[in-house]
């Protein structure tokens, strides 16, 4: 079932099927490299998917499984949902891909996607992005999506940048969701 479509990606719920994918995905020590969870093997990855359904049942809200139109491929997952920051429930975008498929927009595409499904849809009134400040390519995702400003924090005993978006932001960057 897809949830909305940007213009190379269909976005949708992940299933157990993603299951294989997934867990050469998050097998990945590259992929994973700035990961409080670390590498994933199977179980894991399971463990994952079943968050992920529970995420989806419990608020409507998750990460999603980003399809490439033209091959078919889930080449990754991209989402919202609550997370804590500092002692304050936030809500929290997160995008991550299969490494073949880096450099290409592809998650540019699907955070601006996100986002603008975040507060079309679901009418959430902010959006964070937590990032470690060495991971440079999450950086300039985070950045050309619209979310230049950022705080710093303690996220899992990590020093983090934290990004914000407001939905007012959103619209004075982007206008109405055009969806």
């Amino acid at each position: 079932m897809e949830l909305f479509a940007t213009a190379r990606l269909s976005v949708r719920p992940l299933t157990q099927h993603d299951c294989p994918v997934l867990t050469e995905m998050l097998g990945d020590p590259e992929v994973m490299q700035y990961s409080v969870r670390g590498v994933c093997d199977e179980a894991a990855t399971r463990q994952f998917i079943d968050w992920c359904l529970q995420c989806y049942a419990t608020n409507g809200l998750g990460p999603w499984g980003l399809v490439d139109k033209h091959s078919g491929d889930l080449i990754g997952f991209c989402g919202i949902g609550p997370e804590e920051v500092a002692g304050i429930e936030e809500i929290s975008l997160g995008y991550r891909l299969a490494q073949r498929y880096w450099h290409q927009g592809y998650a540019t595409e699907a955070a601006e996607g996100v986002l603008a499904y975040a507060f079309s849809e679901k009418q959430v009134a902010s959006v964070v992005v937590i990032i470690e400040p060495e991971h440079l390519a999450s950086v300039r995702v985070a950045e050309k999506a619209g979310l230049e400003h950022y705080t710093r924090a303690v996220f899992h005993e990590r020093p983090v940048r934290v990004y914000r978006m407001t939905m007012a932001d959103w619209r004075d960057q982007r206008g109405s969701y055009p969806g």
